[in-house]
């Protein structure tokens, strides 16, 4: 690794944590729906916080950062417009969907964390790969089903338009089974990606010569 690629590796995070908090600060401002967006955007600040705190613990890849940043950048997006209302009309008509679909890629990117779990198991010798891969799955399908329940919750004891904002349906009933498959489609192709690139193999010599 060059000493100019060593600097780039090092500073990665800090760089895309840098841009996360400016998206944040700028759609924090004047949300469509402020209940709305402290529900959905709780867990994003949950999320960066203990990444934020374990960074000098343990340093994930770049890609598992990449990947983590990717639900991070589109959630908040999603918490500022409420997923039903991003301008996402384009895609809509391109696609000829009948519903905004912001919401499916958001829960395609959830999956994502899958990788980041792979690698955390592998790289701190807690199971080999093919169990980490299994582990990986399952544990975005658990958070999945469990996001499902919490909205639910959330919309029957808060009610009103906040609640049918942050449930998401747009009249689908079967939205929850469909985002808890995008979860999953987003948590394959993560693993797949895990198993190609195997950070678990090459993270600690470039953290090495960084």
């Amino acid at each position: 690794m060059t000493d100019k690629a060593a600097r780039i590796f090092k500073i990665y995070p800090h760089i895309l944590s840098i841009l996360f908090m400016l998206l944040f600060v700028l759609l924090a401002i004047n949300p469509v729906d402020r209940d709305v967006w402290i529900v959905e955007d709780t867990p994003i600040v949950i999320t960066f916080i203990l990444l934020v705190f374990t960074f000098r613990f343990f340093r994930f890849s770049n890609y598992s950062y990449t990947l983590m940043s990717a639900w991070m950048f589109w959630h908040t997006v999603g918490g500022h417009y409420t997923f039903a209302n991003v301008p996402f009309d384009f895609i809509t008509h391109l696609f000829g969907f009948e519903r905004n679909n912001f919401d499916r890629v958001g829960h395609l990117v959830v999956g994502f964390y899958a990788f980041a779990a792979a690698e955390l198991l592998t790289r701190k010798k807690w199971s080999g790969p093919v169990l980490a891969t299994f582990f990986g799955l399952f544990f975005i399908m658990s958070i999945a089903a469990w996001y499902e329940i919490l909205e639910w919750i959330y919309a029957v004891l808060h009610g009103g338009q906040a609640g049918i904002e942050f449930l998401g349906s747009q009249g689908d009933i079967w939205d929850a089974q469909k985002d808890m498959l995008f979860d999953m489609f987003g948590a394959l192709f993560a693993l797949v990606l895990f198993w190609i690139i195997r950070p678990d193999l090459k993270i600690d010599k470039h953290v090495s010569a960084a």
